[in-house]
């Protein structure tokens, strides 16, 4: 959890501004205890029944642990599920769902080399094996694609990912289609976030600016929410941001979406429009709403906190290998309520999420 100076009960009660702390940084080697032993990205998990099932890639093969609490995932053994039999390089960013009326297992994940990369999906009947051959997905346009996930909202499957809009790097935009099936995209992609806001644009160097890790839950007014990753994840600039449909809005309409003023979790105070720092991590982002089948209609409701996990660097150490250094964090996340979301001119109000370490 996070260091803050105000009891849980009181986040509905105060707002924004009137909620905000200074943070206070560690004593130096003091680590989190959410830090969990897997040293790896990118974290994916889901609740079936009281097991936690998480996913997770070392860049060629794929493993699924299974655990009581996601706590105790770092100490559960990784069971391997697909071995990559055409050898696809750079297997990045797995994510795994339950399809709760047919109780079948998915596995997303991006593949190939460079400009190559492009979504695949497994399939099976158990969590832990069984699993089908890789398949590559169908998706609009076939541009360059990675963290990509399907989600059921008001009785239609739509499938999020982070992808370009031509054949070159320099731009990673957030992207949705519809489906017939947690497999088959029916419908043309359709752009619903872009990084042009100023704390989106932070990194000098590389260029190339990125809205990638996009993750659907829907809040208590039963509007979806898209958690999306922003800045390099190669540094302290990684954060998460929201994308907050209004009520009743079209799900693929770009405009019917509000983005968050900044950042709503990040170790860096400049990008976050009054939210609290992180205090034992940075380059947080690339999270996972633990979710019941990992089924957005299974959102927890406002009040207490509930589980999520992302990945990040502990704050006390400065490594060359940036990539390399990340680890998985056991966090927590509640609903926060009567927050305005800006654009131009234009403003809409409602919840938003506090996400604690």
């Amino acid at each position: 959890m996070q260091s803050l100076k105000l009891p849980l009960m009181s986040l509905a009660l105060c707002t924004l501004a009137a909620c905000t702390t200074t943070p206070i940084q560690p004593a130096p080697g003091v680590t989190s205890q959410a830090q969990t032993s897997i040293n790896n990205a990118d974290p994916s998990v889901i609740r079936v029944g009281s097991t936690y099932y998480s996913v997770e890639s070392d860049g060629r093969l794929i493993f699924v642990r299974a655990a009581s609490s996601i706590q105790n995932l770092g100490s559960a053994p990784r069971v391997q599920v697909w071995g990559n039999p055409a050898n696809l390089p750079e297997i990045w960013a797995p994510e795994i769902i339950r399809d709760p009326a047919t109780g079948t297992y998915y596995i997303y994940f991006a593949g190939g080399a460079g400009a190559g990369h492009r979504m695949y999906y497994i399939k099976s009947n158990a969590p832990q094996s069984g699993y089908s051959g890789a398949v590559q997905m169908a998706l609009p346009d076939n541009k360059w694609a990675i963290d990509g996930v399907a989600f059921k909202y008001k009785n239609q499957w739509y499938f999020t990912w982070s992808g370009w809009a031509g054949d070159t790097n320099g731009e990673q935009n957030i992207y949705i289609a519809t489906m017939s099936s947690p497999t088959t995209v029916t419908g043309p992609r359709h752009i619903i976030s872009q990084p042009r806001e100023w704390w989106e644009k932070v990194d000098p160097n590389p260029p190339t600016r990125v809205n990638e890790g996009p993750q659907p839950i829907v809040d208590p007014s039963g509007q979806l929410h898209i958690v999306y990753s922003a800045n390099g994840s190669w540094g302290v600039n990684y954060c998460l941001a929201d994308l907050r449909l209004k009520l009743n809005g079209n799900v693929t309409y770009v405009w019917d979406y509000f983005k968050s003023n900044g950042c709503l979790f990040s170790s860096h105070a400049p990008m976050m429009s009054g939210w609290n720092t992180t205090l034992y991590a940075k380059g947080v982002g690339h999270h996972s709403f633990v979710l019941l089948d990992g089924d957005v209609n299974t959102s927890p409701p406002a009040g207490p906190t509930f589980p999520m996990m992302y990945h990040g660097v502990p704050m006390n150490q400065n490594p060359s290998n940036f990539w390399a250094a990340r680890y998985w964090y056991a966090g927590s996340f509640a609903w926060w309520g009567n927050t305005t979301y800006t654009r131009g001119s234009e403003s809409n109000t409602g919840w938003s999420l506090k996400f604690f370490e």
